[in-house]
């Protein structure tokens, strides 16, 4: 279910379903680069102002789904507009900064996005650009990026099924929502 908090900014109700923090598993394949399976958690927040703020981080696993080292780390803003146009500034650790433009799909909680822009630092590797599709989906959240660069064509490189985390704060919410059970339980599910 989706929940709309009261002291989000209007502009970014279409949004929502994005919100919380997300952990999951994912593939990881590039030429060039180890192919692996990484854990992944990603937050969605706000602060009442126009924007969500991003931040994710993913880790390596092992055979048994170990955490073996850190992977990748983003952190960016996300906004749309009255057309349902979205625009995301994200900063990655590689030492690429991206804009990212596209739309939320009509009717459902799908956004698809490709870089606008990228800026690289001397120290990243090769990267000229990219595209991402998330997706709200059965109450999960799923995505897959597309890369290129200078000697690969864009081809998908990670993907990932994210799971949303309940904080305790979150369970004691519902708890205080939920309405009177009689004494058995039972007759609350007739």
């Amino acid at each position: 279910m989706i929940e709309i908090p009261s002291d989000l900014n209007p502009d970014l109700v279409p949004l929502a379903f994005l919100l919380g923090t997300w952990e999951g598993a994912g593939v990881s394949d590039f030429p060039g680069a180890e192919k692996c399976n990484f854990g992944q958690s990603v937050t969605f927040s706000h602060d009442g102002r126009d924007f969500l703020e991003y931040r994710s981080h993913s880790w390596v696993l092992d055979e048994e789904g170990n955490k073996v080292r850190p992977l990748e780390s983003e952190s960016g803003y996300w906004r749309i507009d009255k057309d349902r146009k979205v625009e995301v500034v994200m900063v990655r650790d590689q030492g690429v900064v991206e804009i990212w433009y596209g739309e939320l799909a009509d009717q459902k909680p799908q956004i698809d996005l490709a870089t606008d822009a990228v800026a690289r630092t001397a120290a990243s590797g090769p990267y000229s650009g990219g595209k991402r599709l998330y997706g709200y989906v059965k109450s999960d959240l799923m995505w897959v990026g597309e890369k290129a660069t200078p000697e690969v064509p864009l081809r998908p490189y990670m993907s990932a099924h994210l799971k949303k985390v309940v904080t305790p704060e979150e369970v004691a919410e519902m708890a205080r929502n939920l309405p009177d059970m009689p004494d058995d339980g039972i007759a609350f599910f007739r």
